[in-house]
C-alpha cells in the first residue's frame, strides 16, 4: 500500500464556482489532480484528504463531488474543513458516501495496519482579537475532538503507526508549538497532514518539516501544483 495526501480541492458542489478567480493556475484544477491521481494511485492505496473538499452547502449538493471522488482509485479518508458546510449529520453522510470513501470525525480509521486520527482544528486564538472568546471556545472544542480521535486510534490499533489529520495548521504562527502539537507529540504520531493555507506567505510558513520526530506535511492542492503528495511513513 502506498500513502498519498491532498486537501482543499474546493470542488463546485453543484454550483458554478470557478476557482480561477483565485488565479489562472486554478483553471481546470480538478482535471490536473485527476490526471496525476490516475497515473499514480492504485486501488490498494490510501489517500488522505484534509478538508475543504466541496463548496456545497447541503449534502445533496455535495453528492456529485463525492461520487467523482469515489470513482478515482484508492481508498480515501475525508476530514471536514472550515468550508465543508454540507458536512452535518455524520450518520447521513456516511450512508451517502461511495464505498471507497470514509469520513473521519471524533473517531479513528485503521487501514492496512495504519491508524488515522484527527480533527478539523481552528486558528490559534489571538487574545487581542475581538473574536477571541468565540475562537478560544472553538479551539478548545477541537482539542477535545482531536484527543477523542487519537484515543480511539490507540484503543483500536495500539501498535500501528499513527497519522494525524487536521485541516487548520496545527502550529501557532511561524510554526511555533501549540496545544495541538503537544497532543500530537504525546501521541507518538509519525506524521501530520493539514491544509487550509493558500498562496504566499502561507506556503512558505507551512512547508514540510519534521519537528520533535513528527513529520508535518502541508497538502493544499495549489501548493502541491495540483498533484498528490506521497507520504513515506
Amino acid at each position: 500500500m502506498n500513502l498519498f495526501a491532498i486537501s482543499d480541492l474546493h470542488l463546485p458542489g453543484g454550483g458554478s464556482k470557478a476557482m480561477d478567480v483565485f488565479g489562472p493556475h486554478w483553471a481546470g484544477h480538478f482535471e490536473k489532480i485527476k490526471r496525476d491521481w490516475l497515473a499514480r494511485v492504485a486501488d490498494s492505496d490510501l489517500v488522505l484528504l484534509a478538508g475543504d473538499f466541496s463548496w456545497a452547502m447541503r449534502l445533496a449538493d455535495a453528492l456529485a463531488d463525492l461520487r467523482a471522488l469515489g470513482r478515482l482509485p484508492g481508498r480515501k479518508i475525508l476530514l471536514r474543513g472550515n468550508h465543508d458546510y454540507w458536512w452535518n449529520a455524520l450518520g447521513q453522510l456516511r450512508a451517502a458516501l461511495p464505498e471507497s470513501v470514509m469520513a473521519l470525525q471524533n473517531d479513528a480509521i485503521v487501514a492496512d495496519g495504519i491508524a488515522v486520527a484527527g480533527s478539523r482544528g481552528w486558528s490559534y486564538p489571538d487574545p487581542s482579537s475581538p473574536s477571541f472568546a468565540e475562537d478560544d471556545k472553538i479551539y478548545k472544542r477541537e482539542l477535545i475532538r482531536l484527543d477523542l480521535s487519537i484515543k480511539d486510534a490507540k484503543r483500536r490499533a495500539p501498535r500501528s503507526p499513527l497519522i494525524v489529520m487536521t485541516h487548520y495548521p496545527p502550529f501557532r504562527e511561524r510554526c511555533e508549538p501549540s496545544p495541538v502539537t503537544e497532543i500530537i507529540e504525546a501521541s507518538g504520531a509519525r506524521a501530520v497532514v493539514y491544509g487550509h493555507l493558500h498562496g504566499e506567505p502561507g506556503f512558505s510558513i507551512g512547508s514540510d518539516r519534521t519537528i520533535n520526530g513528527v513529520a508535518y506535511y502541508q497538502t493544499s492542492c495549489d501548493g502541491l501544483g495540483f498533484q498528490l503528495k506521497e507520504l513515506k511513513i
